[in-house]
């Protein structure tokens, strides 16, 4: 009897998966050998297991193969699309240039230069250009000049009421002076009131005992020099008691 056909669905044993799986992959990779002897053909084979594993035969080498099938498969769309990246690059790059140099003729001509190839209509435009630019140019200027004015009024404001306030204060001391200054004269004025009641001298005397004039005193009186002055020593034993012999 023939060999019965074999239904094709995930073998449930792990052992007959097993099993299978090896026998297959065997005659698999003979087959490849087979057809790359055969038919002169360069085969690449690659197989991973249920674990992981890695089963591969290459005719040619592996590596080898692998570049050859990347050559022909994606060399030509990436050869393409940096076809088409470049010269997108090139388009840009071609319309920056071209806006540079129309800005740069746009400068030289607001600078009054290369005037020449100009029509009288450009000429117009340019001319709008220029007074609307100066118009512009003027308002800011002017509204500059507001600004700073506005700016130093706020100062000149703010440096009035610091010197007020500074005035406030001078005077705020000059008046603790003068009242300190008065307390201190009233204080000297007592203190030199008391000294004169304490240190009052006859009349009739004076600062120097010898240029007084000569009295007539009765009764004995002690004379006191002040303090500091020399008295000679003739004048320093007499004393202004006269004698009865001499009345």
């Amino acid at each position: 009897m023939g060999r019965g056909r074999v239904e094709l669905k995930r073998i449930e044993n792990k052992i007959n998966r097993q099993v299978t799986f090896s026998k297959r992959r065997n005659g698999l990779l003979k087959k490849a050998y087979e057809l790359s002897v055969l038919c002169d053909a360069e085969v690449a084979l690659i197989v991973f297991s249920s674990r992981g594993k890695l089963y591969e035969f290459g005719s040619a080498g592996m590596n080898k193969t692998l570049e050859r099938y990347q050559r022909c498969c994606y060399t030509p769309q990436d050869t393409s699309a940096a076809d088409r990246e470049t010269q997108s690059w090139y388009q840009e790059v071609s319309k920056l240039k071209a806006k540079y140099e129309s800005l740069q003729r746009s400068q030289r001509h607001l600078l009054g230069e290369d005037l020449g190839p100009l029509s009288v209509k450009e000429l117009q435009n340019l001319e709008k250009q220029l007074e609307g630019a100066l118009s512009q140019a003027r308002q800011r200027k002017t509204q500059i000049m507001l600004e700073q004015m506005e700016e130093l009024r706020r100062k000149e404001r703010y440096l009035g009421d610091l010197n007020k306030q500074l005035k406030n204060k001078l005077f705020q001391l000059e008046a603790e002076g003068h009242s300190s200054l008065r307390a201190i004269q009233c204080s000297w004025d007592s203190t030199s009131v008391v000294g004169n009641n304490a240190f009052t001298t006859h009349p009739s005397q004076s600062n120097n005992p010898m240029d007084c004039e000569p009295t007539l005193q009765i009764g004995y009186h002690n004379f006191v020099p002040p303090e500091g002055t020399a008295i000679p020593r003739s004048v320093a034993g007499e004393s202004n008691f006269i004698h009865g012999w001499v009345l």
